[in-house]
């Protein structure tokens, strides 16, 4: 495993071309703020290479995400930055701590008795029904089994997916350039969880995040969160040298790091209180 200095220079420069594809990154004082679409939305991060970064970048950057119709939301590396937590802090967000994991040692596939995973195809015609799925699941989380959110706490989250679909349009166009790979557990039949990977070419080395693995309500407990991240990280593993992802909290780092992932640092992210 290359050091984690090392580890941590390619995971800057990944998320620095990750929304690149998607539209223009402005360059807002020491952050890059990408302004794509908000189907698909960044958060801003501290240009690779840069020092402190001052209140005024934080707040000039929020702005900008409000001028483009997006979420407010700026990540980094504890490691790298650490002083932007008391700007971010100071321009009024609310920073959680997450942390941050590399797929270090073979991982085993499990599957739960009577769950198949199957990858999902950009014309698929249930694309939309697998984005709903994954937005029920991290509706009001108050937990997490294997990243996956779990029941509201005031009383058991629903498990029908009754609004209208998202928008599919970006998501059919990222999986149909390979730079969203969809997988789904499906058991008698029916879509029960939902995960992916995101590749992307890192000057000649190919690096993907583990993202939005997440069960419907009545099918948790089971193992399914990590049986799903292992399958993603086996397809990812075909093509990429490194796979990571960052946990919802330190319980959810656990239960991967019994799977195969080592923890290699810490991500911060900030975003109004509340969201």
């Amino acid at each position: 495993m290359p050091s984690r200095p090392d580890l941590l220079d390619l995971l800057e420069r990944y998320f620095a071309l990750s929304p690149v594809p998607d539209g223009p990154v402005l360059g807002v004082g020491a952050l890059d703020v990408p302004v794509g679409t908000p189907e698909w939305p960044h958060p801003a991060r501290p240009r690779p290479g840069v020092g402190p970064v001052p209140i005024d970048d934080v707040r000039a950057a929020l702005a900008a995400q409000v001028e483009a119709g997006l979420p407010e939301a700026v990540e980094w590396f504890a490691e790298r930055n650490p002083g932007l937590s008391q700007a971010a802090r100071s321009a009024g967000l609310h920073v959680d701590e997450l942390p941050l994991l590399l797929a270090a040692d073979p991982l085993e596939v499990l599957l739960p008795p009577g769950v198949r995973f199957f990858l999902v195809g950009a014309e698929d015609p249930q694309l939309a029904t697998y984005q709903r799925l994954a937005q029920l699941a991290f509706t009001v989380p108050a937990g997490s089994v294997a990243g996956e959110a779990t029941a509201t706490p005031t009383g058991t989250a629903p498990d029908r997916m009754v609004d209208p679909p998202q928008p599919t349009d970006v998501l059919r166009e990222r999986i149909a350039a390979g730079r969203t790979v969809l997988m789904i557990a499906v058991e008698d039949g029916e879509t029960v969880a939902v995960g992916s990977h995101q590749p992307v070419d890192v000057e000649g080395t190919e690096v993907s995040e583990i993202v939005g693995v997440a069960t419907l309500p009545r099918f948790r407990g089971r193992g399914m969160g990590a049986g799903l991240a292992s399958a993603l990280v086996e397809h990812a593993r075909e093509t990429a040298a490194q796979v990571f992802l960052s946990a919802g909290d330190h319980d959810v780092a656990r239960v991967y790091e019994r799977v195969g992932f080592a923890r290699i640092g810490t991500t911060f992210v900030a975003e109004p209180a509340g969201d």
